[in-house]
């Protein structure tokens, strides 16, 4: 063989693996491009308030120190990472209920969320529910958690492990009860007046 024809086979090699080396960084660089864009949130926000109202009075507000929505994928979702406050007012000046925790998820298809951490919630009556985990679905219209729950009312606190409801936390049942203390209402004064 000539030295022409190694120094051909050799230039023909050398770009052969060039253009193998390019092409194969070229679909790595689209790849990672491509996880970096899903993995980022389409919008995010910090310190943010969002009223909703019915004829012109106020219905829910929703405030969180940061919200991160992310489109990009098969499933849209929304987290709030450092918790939210939901307040309900019911056409009503003052609020009437509220919910929060620490950390939040909503699910555009399930219409779905998931709230985590030192989940509170307080229904018209007043009585408060207490939790680390709690799901509620809008289309199913209830609220439910498998983890311990503790229920304060008026006169009682209920503890327990599973817990089912409506949204409104009115008609609602603790699967298995651990716990039920009563709490008795002192009345002021002494006996006899």
């Amino acid at each position: 063989m000539t030295a022409r024809r190694r120094y051909i086979k050799f230039i023909s090699a050398v770009l052969l693996t060039g253009t193998a080396l390019l092409l194969s960084c070229e679909k790595k660089s689209e790849v990672l491009k491509e996880l970096t864009i899903k993995e980022l949130p389409s919008l995010s926000a910090r310190n943010i308030e969002t009223m909703y109202s019915d004829s012109g009075k106020v219905t829910l507000v929703v405030r969180s120190p940061l919200i991160n929505q992310y489109t990009g994928g098969d499933e849209p979702y929304t987290l709030f990472p450092e918790g939210l406050t939901v307040l309900f007012y019911d056409k009503k000046t003052e609020p009437q209920a509220s919910i929060s925790s620490k950390y939040a998820r909503y699910t555009e298809k399930d219409e779905q969320w998931e709230l985590r951490d030192s989940v509170v919630a307080v229904n018209t009556e007043g009585d408060i529910l207490e939790t680390e985990l709690l799901f509620w679905s809008e289309p199913r219209e209830s609220v439910w958690s498998d983890r311990f729950v503790r229920i304060t009312g008026k006169d009682q606190i209920i503890m327990g492990t599973g817990f089912e409801s409506e949204p409104r936390l009115t008609k609602r049942k603790i699967k298995n009860v651990s716990a039920t203390i009563y709490i008795k209402n002192e009345q002021k004064g002494t006996p006899g007046n």
